[in-house]
């Protein structure tokens, strides 16, 4: 079983289709459930604690803003302990704001350096690019082991 990081953070689908296949996801939707059921979290809406912006600076430096830091916090960690990755390019789902645009550049950065099985894949636009988008992760899954 292969602990495959999935990106970008909404890819919900995409965490169910990866455990379907019998690996674990990581995604940050995992990462902030994990903060915002845990005590100590004060501001649920920020999702993070003041602490996340330090811990990012293990991915980020100093010089970045703050909220690519803190968002460092949560994916840096997946990273550094995955063992393949999903990457969907060209989704509308991955647009904000300029601390989101550098987050997502070091995000597939640290990805490509770290040197795992990856799938790049775009994000799919009709119903015939969603099945093969399927049918591409499936193979994908299924050359890592594991099964179902």
């Amino acid at each position: 079983m292969a602990k495959v990081f999935i990106y970008p953070a909404t890819s919900l689908i995409l965490s169910d289709l990866v455990a379907r296949y019998g690996h674990t996801p990581l995604s940050s939707a995992t990462a902030i459930r994990e903060r915002i059921q845990t005590a100590g979290i004060e501001s649920v809406p920020l999702q993070i604690t003041p602490e996340e912006p330090k811990k990012g600076l293990r991915w980020a430096a100093v010089e970045v803003p703050s909220g690519v830091r803190g968002r460092m916090a949560l994916y840096g960690p997946m990273i550094d302990s995955c063992d393949a990755a999903i990457v969907i390019k060209d989704s509308d789902l991955a647009f904000g704001c300029m601390g989101c645009a550098r987050t997502n550049e070091l995000v597939k950065y640290l990805v490509r350096e770290k040197k795992v099985p990856r799938l790049d894949l775009n994000y799919p636009k009709s119903e015939e690019e969603g099945t093969r988008f399927v049918a591409a992760i499936k193979r994908f899954l299924e050359g890592l082991g594991g099964g179902k």
